[in-house]
Formats: C-alpha cells, structure tokens, sequence
C-alpha cells in the first residue's frame, strides 16, 4: 500500500461533475424556493430537490471503485491560487456512505415536515436545503479550506434551526451550540495552516511547482516532523472532538438535542456528530500517524469514559430526548474507540457504526417526534401503555431500539462486534469496559420502552392518540429496511471502504517516530529524501534529530 492516494477524475469515471450536482443542487433549489409564494408549492419543490440529489447519489454506489483507496470523482479548478486552495472534491470508501446518509436523510426530514404549515415555512425549509449543501460539501472536501470553509458555514442552518424553531430555551441552546464549535474550528485552522507551511517547505526543498497547497493528496507527500504532529494533532483534536462530542466536550449536546425541532435533532445525530469522527479518519490518522499512535492512550480512555458515562446519564432522564441525547455520547465513545484501536477491524467497525448511529438514532428522534406532534410533550412520566393505543408506532419503535442497543441481525450488532473485536486486539482492558456500555444501553432503551409503551393506559390523553399515517409509516419503513440491510448483508458496507481502511492501517501501522513506515515500501526512500533535501536547503533539521528516540530505538 502505498503512502500517498491516486485519483480518479470524474470526467473519466461517470462523464459529468457528479460531486458539484450534489452540493449545488440543493442550492438551486433554495433559489427558487425563495421566489415561491404558494407554501404547497414550496414543500413539493424542496421534496422533489431532496428526492432528485438522492437518486443522484445512488450513482456513486453504482460507479464506484470498490477496493481501492483511490479519491473517485474528482474535480479540481483553481480557487485562490497565491495560497494553494482549490476547488478540490472527492469521494472514497470513507465518505461514500457518509453522502448517501446525508441526501437520504434530507429527504426523510422534509417528509417529517410534510404537515408542517408555519409563518416561516420558507426559511425553515432554506434551512433544511442549507443543511444538506453544506453536510455534503463537508463530506467530498479534499481541500483543507474548502472543508473549513462548508464546516463553518453549516453553524448558520442549524443555529437557525434550533433559535428559531426550538423549544423555550431555545436562545441558550443555539448560542451554546454556536461557541462551542468556533472554539474548536479556531484551534483547527490554526493546526491547517501548519500543515500547508509544513508543506511549502517540502515544496521549496523538492523543488516542487506548487509550494503552496490546502490538498490532502500533496500534503500526504510532505512527511511532518514527529514533534509538529503533535501540536497539530492536538489543534485538530479540539476542533473535532467539540464536534463528536467527546467527553468533557459534550456539555453542549443536550441542551442543543432537547430544544432543536425534531428535523434538526436527526440531522445534528444522524450527521452533523459524524463531522467529528469523519475529521479524525479523513485528516488526523493519515496526515498525523506518529501522533495518532501516540494520542491513543488518552482518546481510549476519554472514549469509554463517554461509553460508560452517556449510558450511565441516560438512566436518569426524565426527558425523552435528553435520554436519547446522552445515549448519542455513548455510542460515538463506540465509534472513537474503534477509529483509534487503529487496526482494520477498529476502524471498519467505527466507520459502519457512524452510519448505524446515523439509522438507528435518526430513527429514534423520529419516533420522539411523532409523540410530540400528538402529545406537545417529552417527559416519560406522561406515557404509559402507549403500545395498546399505537401499535405500529409501538412495533417500529422496539425495532429502531433494538438497532441502537445492538441485537443480533441489526445494524448495530454489526458495528459493535467489529469495534469490540478491534478494541480487544488493541488493549482488552478498553474492550471489557465498553462491553459495560452495551450492557448499560440495553438498560436504557429497554426500560424507556417499557415506560412509554407498557403498563396501563391511564392518562386520558393518550386514550385518543393515532397510529402512524401513510407519511410516517414511509419514514419508518425505510429506515428499517437499511437497518435489516446492514444488519443481515454488510458485506457491501465493508468492501466499499476496504480499501480506505487498509490505507489508513498501513499509514499508522508502525509510524513509531514519523512517516517512516517499515511496511511502506517508499516511507524509509520520503524520509531520506525529505532530510537530505531539508538538510541541503538549511531549513530545518534531520528528522531524526528532531526526536530523542533513535532509528534504533523505533525499528519494529
């Protein structure tokens, strides 16, 4: 496997700029949207873009390279050429399912919507068409400021979401929301332009045209002295662990979860969480392996603290959503546990189970919607015996339950044996405690269905409440379906990210010291050349030197 990625054009794979159509599309349908007078007409339109960009990305799957860790679909033009950032997007193993996630579940949110008939019915659905061009635009990035650029930009959708459309406290959610991520985005792109510095030097030493570049394809060439990896580790780190969020990070989750609108609550659980992850996978394992082994001791730890701590919460909840809020901080410590065991199992379980926590959760607030359009309320204690009353409503909701807690033939079965078996690979004392997380989720989920749908039905209100319509039962069934997918057949999960998987195993395997990978066959012949070259100019100084720990001391 080799250090650095190949490309595959667009122009050459599928014949048209697939990627572009899928951000811009939403866009374009915002456009008109915005001139749309009727509010039918404003729902069919946003419906027909969500549905159109949907099937538009199913071509993705159709033409995609499995396999392989090559970028597919590429387009590149020049966007401010003095400081290296392009126009630059992309898709491999790891983003692929990410995307059909997002255009998928913008079109369950716009069908949750359907009977939605406010004041601002526009700019609620802006919002939503917002959300998705940027969910996207994040997601096939391959430039470091055009990721920076739509990460930054989705704060604006969703902090409208929330402020506009939330419940009461609605203005210290959205405002929490908001400053906890520009801390972290600040510290990120402090830690990209070292990396683009990091990479002029490269260039000036190797002669190279471009010395100034934002690509992730040239800045895997540049190798990053070990002790830099650490600063920009720890500069990325806060950026995507805010966005995770990783325990002691997390504060700010909650509150955003139980004020946001149903909508909003699936996309910040079914995606915007995984821009976090996605961060670590897509920048920190490949461009920081020295720094990625060294960090993980500490993200282990922080991962099954928030393993056994947002299970552990959600106990306690009297709140629906809140439960379900801490049961996310639970399942992503899942998902970081795995990234950083950093071994294919690991990190296959970790990729599959961020798009299982997307399913599962998605379809849990889904359901808490669906209770609070007959109810207007989300405490527990107000439930009771429901399944008597709605039992469709009750038979999706103990199936989407028994995805989230992980039952044999789900989704979630198939993410957390993978992750566990990478966890015990790695270090065992990781994996027996968040084997007590799956123990304390089961408890969780159980008892909350138990409140909400067993027992008497003794609260008349809820003597009176309908089954799910036509319009939900879709939402439902196609959630299921991709649960039972997953769950039964992952074997087309797995394979599509394969390649990338083995590309990020291979960068990390024995990166001891630098980029100096014994089973990279050109890692000792980047190394030699970046000190020699390095060395020559008067720049900087060995490699070696720049560690205590000699070539001795790191060999394998």
């Amino acid at each position: 496997m080799q250090g650095t990625l190949n490309q595959i054009l667009a122009s050459d794979q599928i014949g048209f700029p697939i990627l572009s159509l899928l951000i811009f599309l939403p866009l374009i349908g915002a456009v008109i949207l915005w001139v749309l007078p009727d509010k039918n007409a404003m729902k069919q339109l946003t419906l027909a873009t969500v549905g159109i960009n949907f099937l538009l990305s199913l071509l993705l799957l159709v033409f995609f390279e499995p396999g392989v860790a090559d970028m597919q679909f590429v387009e590149k033009f020049s966007w401010i050429a003095p400081m290296g950032a392009n126009y630059q997007v992309g898709v491999d193993g790891i983003s692929l399912w990410l995307i059909l996630l997002s255009t998928f579940l913008s079109v369950l949110t716009v069908l949750f919507s359907w009977k939605m008939d406010t004041e601002h019915l526009r700019e609620y659905l802006l919002c939503l068409l917002g959300l998705e061009v940027t969910l996207i635009g994040v997601f096939v990035a391959i430039d470091l400021i055009l990721f920076f650029l739509f990460w930054e930009v989705m704060l604006i959708p969703m902090y409208f979401l929330i402020k506009i459309w939330g419940g009461t406290n609605r203005d210290y959610a959205s405002l929490k929301f908001v400053l906890y991520t520009l801390v972290g985005s600040v510290l990120m792109l402090v830690g990209f332009a070292i990396l683009t510095l990091n990479y002029h030097d490269f260039a000036v030493a190797q002669n190279l045209p471009v010395k100034y570049s934002f690509s992730l394809i040239d800045l895997l060439k540049a190798p990053v002295p070990p002790r830099q990896q650490i600063l920009v580790f720890s500069l990325l780190f806060f950026g995507f662990a805010f966005k995770v969020p990783m325990v002691p990070f997390h504060t700010w989750l909650p509150d955003a979860h139980v004020q946001a609108p149903t909508t909003g609550s699936v996309m910040l659980a079914g995606l915007l969480l995984k821009m976090g992850t996605y961060g670590f996978v897509r920048f920190s394992l490949p461009l920081l392996p020295h720094a990625s082994q060294t960090f993980v001791p500490l993200i282990s730890v922080l991962a099954v603290i928030g393993i056994v701590y947002g299970a552990w919460l959600a106990l306690a909840q009297d709140d629906i959503k809140k439960l379900i809020a801490y049961s996310s901080i639970s399942h992503l410590g899942f998902v970081m546990l795995g990234i950083f065991t950093l071994n294919r199992l690991g990190i296959q379980g970790g990729m599959i189970q961020m798009i299982n926590h997307g399913v599962s959760t998605a379809g849990l607030f889904f359901i808490v919607g669906f209770l609070y359009e007959r109810r207007h309320t989300r405490l527990i204690s107000e439930y009771g015996g429901l399944a008597k009353q709605v039992p469709i409503l009750a038979a999706f909701y103990f199936f989407i339950s028994l995805s989230s807690m992980g039952m044999p033939g789900t989704n979630g079965f198939v993410g957390e044996f993978l992750i566990l078996s990478g966890a015990f690979r790695s270090d065992w004392r990781y994996a027996a405690i968040a084997v007590g997380g799956v123990i304390l989720g089961a408890g969780y989920l159980l008892w909350l269905y138990q409140r909400l749908m067993y027992g008497p039905l003794e609260n008349p209100k809820n003597k009176t409440l309908l089954d799910l319509d036509q319009r939900e039962m879709a939402i439902c069934i196609s959630l299921s379906v991709i649960i039972l997918w997953t769950g039964l057949f992952p074997g087309p999960f797995l394979k599509r990210m394969e390649g990338s998987v083995a590309f990020l195993t291979s960068r990390t395997a024995t990166a001891s010291i630098s980029d100096d990978d014994s089973n990279n066959e050109e890692g000792a012949q980047i190394d030699t050349r970046f000190n020699n070259r390095f060395k020559a100019s008067g720049k900087v100084q060995d490699v070696a030197q720049a560690s205590p720990i000699s070539h001795q001391e790191r060999s394998p």
